[in-house]
Parts: structure tokens; sequence; C-alpha cells
């Protein structure tokens, strides 16, 4: 058994390092972005990538539904967007012999990549619609329950600059996201690659690796990937350690932290660092698969106090800080 399990975990890993390579011939140079995005797929989760415009993220999307084999929808959204332009919503149609009856009409939601393009500009009405179809799989209309194709996945753009006429997610929703995906600004040597690569008369094309029943089966398979004790003791001790309330949470965080993460961050922990240790062919985690998910896991799951925002503290930073006091050995024993 546990030698059938290491051969299909190996297969695996060949399968997504073809997959990384034919992302990134076509996003070039943001390869920690690549990594994330996959293992957000990988775990059956959903991504909320944050960045400014022109940085690819669209770009991203529409390559990982060509690599990933995966049926892809994009909505823009804007103040004015209602529910049913993404759910969908039933019409009166009349047939040719003069009955009448309703017929449903599918919204874009009814794919398996939806890119929900900077998802804060759009009413808190219209983002709640999103919230059984990304904990579900479902979509509730005209009080019919109706499935989504699996697998199904929405990844998110927000950025971080503009924030007029925008509508903050509630809370609920930001703990539906698996990871939070800093997209920044690339290095000089990325940018001239950039230029190159989309400026000529061709550009690299992304072809198919996987399909929705072989991502499903990997989704399977990772969740069957063995955690050892001292990276399940060390994903409970970083994520209590960022409860203001938690005995064990340091002065820093009872200082700066309003409210910190809930079992459902842990279990995001568990998830992540499996793919993490697939994307980089092992075939178990380490606690440095558990440090370096913990800012993309932890930082939209947390909130800063009144006083901590008006000094200007970051997120981000309390993660990265408080990590690094936290050692593998304190969670082993």
């Amino acid at each position: 058994m546990a030698e059938d399990l290491v051969a299909e975990i190996e297969a695996l890993e060949e399968k997504l390092a073809e997959a990384k390579s034919a992302i990134t011939r076509r996003f070039i140079g943001q390869e920690r972005v690549v990594d994330l995005t996959l293992a957000a797929l990988l775990c059956g989760g959903h991504a909320l990538l944050i960045g400014l415009p022109g940085l690819g993220k669209t770009r991203l999307v529409e390559t990982l539904s060509t690599v990933m084999g995966l049926n892809g929808n994009r909505v823009q959204f804007t103040p004015d967007l209602m529910p049913a332009d993404i759910l969908g919503s039933e019409v009166l149609e009349t047939a040719a012999d003069g009955s009448r009856a309703f017929k449903f009409l599918p919204g874009p939601i009814f794919c398996q990549l939806l890119m929900a393009d900077e998802i804060n500009r759009a009413s808190p009405r219209t983002q709640s619609a999103l919230l059984q179809a990304m904990q579900e799989k479902s979509v509730t209309i005209g009080g019919e329950t109706r499935q989504l194709e699996l697998p199904f996945h929405v990844l998110a753009t927000q950025n971080p600059i503009e924030q007029e006429g925008t509508y903050p997610l509630p809370e609920a929703q930001l703990d539906r996201f698996l990871v939070q995906i800093d997209v920044a600004y690339p290095d000089r040597k990325t940018e001239k690659d950039i230029l190159l690569a989309t400026t000529g008369t061709e550009e690299a094309v992304a072809h198919q690796v996987f399909d929705p029943a072989t991502l499903m089966a990997a989704q399977h398979l990772l969740r069957r990937m063995p955690v050892g004790d001292a990276v399940v003791e060390m994903i409970l001790d970083l994520v209590r350690a960022f409860r203001p309330s938690d005995p064990s949470s340091s002065v820093r965080v009872r200082d700066t932290v309003a409210w910190g993460p809930g079992p459902r961050a842990a279990q995001a922990l568990m998830l992540t660092v499996r793919a993490r240790a697939l994307l980089q062919g092992r075939l178990a985690p380490s606690p440095d698969d558990v440090m370096d998910m913990a800012r993309p896991v932890l930082v939209h799951r947390m909130a800063l106090t009144f006083s901590a925002r008006a000094r200007g503290e970051d997120l981000g930073s309390i993660i990265d800080e408080v990590c690094s006091t936290l050692e593998p050995s304190e969670a082993a024993a």
C-alpha cells in the first residue's frame, strides 16, 4: 500500500512539473505566485490574488484554465452587478404552441474555474451570492438548489491601491479563500523577459496537461499524503499564536491583533503544506513548509486593532515576525 502511494505521488509530481513549466512560459518570472495558485487548485480551494492592474493576473487565470483543462469564465465585478448576473435567472419562455414555462438560464458561475475580477467593486449583496457556491459547490435559485460542475474554483482579484467605490469583503467570505496571493512588480530581468516574450509577432501557447478527472484524483491523493506529528503540532502552535485570547500568544500579538485565525486556517495549512511538498518533489511536508505557507494562509484571516492600524502596522510583517520566533523543536516537543 505504501509503495503504491509513493508511486502515485511521484507520478503526480512529474505531471505538476510539466504543468508548472507550461504556465511559466506565459506567466513569466512569478514562480511563487504560480506555486501558490497551483497549491490552491490541488487543495480544492479558492485563491484571492492581490495586485495592481497589468501584472498578469488575468493572463495567469486564463493560462491555468488551459493547462488544467478546466472550463473557465471571467466576471468583471462592478457596483451595478446583480446576483442574477452571476448565478443566472429564470425567464418566461413562450413555446410555438403558445404554452408558457419558466426556463433557467445559467450564469457564468456554472463553470469550473471562475475569475472574479476586482471582486471588491461589487456590492455586498452580489459578493454574498458567491458564498454558497464557494463553500457548498452549489447555488439556490428560485427555491431550487443546483449543483455546480466539479471541480469548482474561484480565483478573485483585488486592486490594493484604488479603494474608491469598493466594498471590503466580509470576514466570512475572506475565510473561504484558502490563500491570499500577493502579486508584486517583477524585477528588472523578469520585466525584460516579459517585454521580449509579449511584444513580438508570436507568443508562447499553453497546452493542456490535466483534465477535471485527473485534477480531482490529485486532490484526493493529496489528502492521503502523510503528515508527521511535528508538522501537525507546528500548525497548531502557529495558528493559536495569533489568537489574542490564547495564553500562548505573545505580547506583540495581543497589542496588534484584534482577532485571529479560526480552525479553518489550521485546515488550510494542513492541505497547503502537502501541496508545497508535492510541488517541490517531496513525499511529505516539513516544518519549513508550515513557515512558508503561514503568510498566504493567515494574512486574510486576521485583523489589526484600531491602534495598530493608526500606527501603520502591517499584518504580513507581524506574521513573519512571530514565525521567526517559532522553532520546529518547540512544536515537536
